[in-house]
């Protein structure tokens, strides 16, 4: 936590202030029960519950601190606010497991002997990059020289002998920058979507080969149900995790009507990867053949004291990419424009990724990119599911604001313990700002968030 002499002497006095008031601990109790949100959401309103013997208990926020009620920011980015992006983690680990093990959110437990199986997806390669390696012996060198050294068209050599730390500045850059492909590196983003989308078509059609069907049987007895969550590499192109399983086609979760193991399905999902292709547009007239790299993962999961991957794992796994985004690059939440560049922290790398997205931008066949540029051309959802995986998040989302209505009610008949009948609730809110009020304000709250991830920290650390 950072000591309060650190903070500048104006934001010192507002956090004086606020803790000095007599309705501190009120305003307290508001941050935490938003979860210690880093942008919450101000409103003012009132609630009355009417009830039919005349008797009326009335909530508004002119009793509360600054007159506003804080409610969470429900941002999933990480970066963005740590408290709502670790909510949605917990709801997106709930949607996953529950398609990979069952027994809850209304999936049965024996989705368990399902095939199912884990993949990655990567991007190939649009030139040489900075990376870790391991060897035998541990570590090695990022990209040794095989045979005679020799260096680029540029002039710069075609090698690394360095053995790069995991925090290294350089991994993800290109050896030569000059070399990398840049617009292959956009094409790819902003087409990724697609690419995934024809990849899902191609895993249907090499099961139904597999298994020696016609594709319109194959879709009358089997069902290939996922979840898939986008992630950026350090070089700044996305890749794709997906857990991949065979339903029934009816909509009762029960197995697959054709006999097909997880090794079929694996075996599908590495001969779509492998030649699933989309050739785009390129802004010289040429045609750029897309596909995914050569780099792919697949695990199986739920197959007994075989499995390689617990549901448990798969699920915490992936769930934890759903809160990443592009930030970690140092390009924000919000749409830039390249003149925004000198005053970002972000390398020569992603420098040029950002400028070769807003040139494409300006072609028809990227319409729409420039809107992108901040995510580096990928305009995709990162988490994204079919219809009949498991729940959806709102669902989830539905069952929490349940309790807490639940909770409401329990407090509404303690204040009104004679009335039996029911009770109407009329609300009315308006939107009173985001974000807290003073520095000081958000100074105190991020220090609270910090105790708060120290005490769940200590209590799994017990446990």
């Amino acid at each position: 936590m950072t000591p309060i002499n650190s903070f500048p002497a104006q934001t010192v006095e507002e956090i004086v202030t606020r803790a000095g008031r007599p309705d501190f601990d009120r305003w307290a109790e508001q941050v935490a029960r938003c979860g210690h949100c880093s942008h919450p959401v101000r409103l003012r309103g009132r609630v009355q519950h009417r009830a039919v013997t005349g008797q009326r208990m009335t909530y508004s926020t002119d009793g509360e601190p600054d007159r506003v009620l804080l409610i969470r920011c429900g941002n999933r980015r990480a970066a963005v606010c740590p408290s709502c992006s670790y909510e949605y983690a917990g709801d997106m680990w709930q949607l996953l497991y529950a398609g990979a093990a069952g027994g809850r959110k209304g999936v049965p437990e024996s989705i368990r002997s399902h095939p199912l199986v884990f993949a990655t997806l990567t991007a190939p390669g649009f030139g040489p990059v900075h990376t870790t390696r391991g060897d035998r012996s541990g570590p090695a060198r990022c990209r040794p020289t095989k045979g005679k050294p020799r260096l680029c068209q540029h002039g710069r050599p075609t090698w690394c002998t360095t053995i790069h730390d995991e925090d290294d500045s350089r991994l993800g850059q290109p050896i030569c920058s000059d070399c990398y492909d840049y617009p292959g590196h956009i094409a790819f983003n902003w087409h990724a979507p697609e690419l995934w989308r024809r990849f899902t078509i191609a895993v249907r059609r090499a099961l139904a080969h597999i298994t020696g069907l016609t594709a319109a049987e194959f879709g009358r007895r089997c069902r290939v149900s996922f979840v898939k969550v986008a992630e950026f590499q350090r070089r700044g192109v996305v890749h794709f995790h997906a857990l991949i399983r065979l339903d029934a086609p009816d909509e009762d979760y029960q197995p697959p009507q054709i006999s097909v193991d997880a090794a079929d399905l694996a075996r599908a999902i590495r001969q779509a990867a492998a030649h699933v292709r989309l050739t785009v547009e390129m802004p010289d007239g040429s045609g750029l053949v897309l596909r995914f790299g050569d780099q792919l993962d697949t695990q199986t999961v739920n197959s007994g004291p075989t499995g390689q991957l617990t549901p448990e794992h798969a699920a915490r796994y992936i769930a934890k990419y759903a809160t990443k985004s592009a930030e970690d690059f140092g390009l924000g939440d919000r749409r830039i424009t390249p003149e925004a560049l000198p005053h970002l922290d972000v390398n020569d790398h992603v420098n040029r990724l950002v400028r070769t997205a807003w040139q494409l931008g300006e072609h028809g066949a990227y319409e729409g990119l420039r809107r992108w540029v901040h995510m580096i051309g990928f305009r995709g959802h990162f988490a994204s599911k079919s219809r009949r995986y498991s729940t959806t998040l709102g669902a989830i989302r539905g069952e929490r604001r349940a309790y807490r209505q639940r909770q409401a009610a329990e407090h509404a008949r303690e204040l009104l313990p004679d009335e039996q009948d029911t009770t109407l609730v009329v609300s009315r809110w308006e939107f009173a700002g985001v974000g807290y009020l003073t520095n000081g304000d958000t100074a105190l709250a991020l220090s609270a968030a910090a105790r708060a991830r120290e005490q769940r920290q200590a209590a799994r650390d017990a446990a």
